[in-house]
């Protein structure tokens, strides 16, 4: 047993050792530099020093006689994974990427205030709220985009430039149905720096994207993500519609980002955050932003007219079933009535009894269309009708595709202009 112990001591030693080597190979140490020595002369000196110090060394010839010494400043030798970072002093693509980003995009981000009255239950007493968000400069002229939210019921609307310069805003339009508005301020335009707008049409799930706004107050913050879904629907809590194809992302966005923009890898707006999903009211990783087509597609007729115009089928009222949308009243002379389409018919009945006549009123369903489809899309619900009628114009034909007492027929309708 005595000759079996030896040798396992022995490997245990070597193999600590050899561990030791390599760990001492993969640390850091101080070293000194390289220095040119006179033939036949050699240096002593300690290994302990720290990087920063200097370290006197003690020259001596072959034949131990003193010639001399040197002080050298040590060095730090860096570990093998250090050899992947960038210089000191220099940053990697990835940061230079953020910094790209933010450097092209924050002074055209602005932080909005506004003032609104509330009533209170106390002595009846009003009381002046406070409220915060962000924007974004689209134009030299001053114009400002946010959501439609953060100003709504605003009595007073003030934005600050990423200058820190205040002024006093307008609303020129807003749209409660997309949560856009737009505002605007008598800058000065070299002051005015506005975002470019990019493309949300062939986002994709895993992009990289960044936030900038103003969480809590906190100006021009930058936060970054990626995009985790598309095409989220969200319930909109000023009507009756949904918000339809938000881009869902997990970039950190708090109270106070709203209205901000959501860039891409080039600092290009690709939409506006709007909504966070979160039980406390603070940031979940779960956040939604407005995407730039639909915002596009919106502010021109915010600045032209002040409200989007809509196209109206002049349908008034409906019934959601299984099968689809069924009609329950139209508005008489507007564009479904005047396409023939059915809603729900009275019917008056008299009945005599005896000297005197009885009248009743009852509503007949058995004549009114079932909506299943518009331009091929199909209707099972009306946020699906009204979603298809939001892409069309004033002026448009839909093609409506109904059930009529079981018999299918498609019915053009020529839309009008929401009143």
């Amino acid at each position: 047993m005595r000759w079996i112990a030896i040798p396992c001591l022995l490997s245990a030693l070597a193999g600590g050792l050899l561990a030791w080597a390599f760990s001492a190979r993969g640390q850091s140490r101080p070293h000194a530099p390289p220095i040119q020595l006179a033939q036949n002369q050699v240096i002593t000196g300690a290994r302990s020093q720290l990087p920063g110090q200097t370290f006197q060394f003690s020259m001596y010839s072959q034949n131990n006689t003193p010639s001399g010494a040197a002080t050298i400043a040590l060095e730090q030798t860096a570990s093998p994974w250090e050899r992947f970072l960038p210089p000191v002093g220099q940053y990697s693509p990835e940061e230079l990427i953020n910094i790209g980003v933010y450097e092209r995009a924050n002074k055209g981000v602005v932080n909005i205030r506004t003032k609104s009255i509330q009533g209170s239950a106390f002595f009846f007493m009003d009381v002046i709220a406070e409220g915060e968000g962000s924007g974004s400069v689209i134009d030299r002229q001053g114009h400002i985009l946010t959501n439609y939210h953060v100003v709504e019921n605003a009595q007073a609307i003030s934005v600050t430039l990423f200058d820190g310069m205040a002024y006093d805003a307008q609303l020129v339009g807003a749209d409660p149905v997309s949560d856009i508005a737009v505002l605007k301020i008598d800058a000065p335009s070299d002051k005015l720096f506005p975002v470019v707008f990019g493309d949300s049409t062939d986002l994709k799930v895993g992009q990289r994207v960044f936030a900038i706004g103003n969480p809590f107050g906190l100006e021009r913050t930058l936060t970054t993500g990626i995009i985790s879904s598309l095409n989220r629907s969200l319930p909109n809590p000023r009507t009756k519609r949904t918000l339809k194809q938000m881009i869902q992302i997990d970039a950190a966005i708090n109270p106070g980002n709203s209205g901000g923009p959501l860039l891409d890898s080039h600092g290009l707006m690709i939409g506006m955050n709007t909504a966070i999903a979160s039980r406390t009211g603070e940031s979940a990783g779960v956040g939604f932003a407005i995407p730039v087509n639909t915002i596009a597609r919106v502010v021109p007729q915010l600045i032209r007219t002040g409200r989007v115009i809509r196209a109206d089928a002049g349908i008034l009222q409906v019934l959601e079933t299984e099968r689809g949308v069924l009609l329950a009243v139209l508005k008489p002379g507007g564009a479904a009535d005047r396409a023939g389409l059915q809603g729900f018919r009275i019917v008056k009945r008299t009945r005599r009894q005896g000297p005197l006549v009885f009248e009743s009123t009852t509503i007949d369903r058995s004549t009114a269309d079932l909506v299943i489809a518009i331009d091929g899309k199909p209707v099972k619900t009306v946020d699906d009708m009204l979603s298809i009628l939001d892409t069309k114009r004033p002026g448009e034909t839909a093609i409506f595709r109904i059930i009529r007492q079981g018999r299918t027929l498609d019915i053009p309708v020529q839309l009008d202009a929401e009143e």
